[in-house]
């Protein structure tokens, strides 16, 4: 039986395909910590890692958004720079970070909202 995340995950993955957006990576992980989903759009050049968040009735963190804080932030940014250092031919993408929040309306999971580039890093 999947978990509460991975079925969010599993909708928003679905979602960036309808977008025409290829998912490369589910739940990518290294020492620095995991992204939940990496997407690429080619007809953009652009590479997304994706942060999902997903949260039952009655949450109290704004459906998500406030776990992302700048600590998680870099960590994710880490992760990304591991990813990018293990595969470098996608090193000449666009990378953008977003933010997908996934609750729950109607008895139904369903993607509340999705932030593009929800975060910059600079180094």
């Amino acid at each position: 039986m999947r978990t509460l995340g991975e079925l969010g995950e599993q909708i928003v993955a679905e979602w960036l395909k309808s977008q025409g957006y290829e998912v490369i990576h589910c739940r990518w992980r290294c020492r620095w910590g995991e992204i939940d989903l990496i997407a690429k759009h080619q007809p953009s050049n652009t590479l997304v890692f994706v942060e999902v968040k997903t949260r039952s009735k009655g949450n109290w963190d704004q459906g998500g958004l406030k776990a992302i804080s700048v600590t998680k932030q870099q960590k994710i940014y880490r992760t990304a720079q591991r990813f990018l250092a293990t595969y470098p031919y996608l090193a000449e993408f666009y990378c953008r970070f977003d933010v997908a929040l996934v609750g729950y309306q109607n008895n139904c999971l369903v993607i509340k909202d999705y932030l593009e580039n929800a975060f910059q890093i600079s180094d």
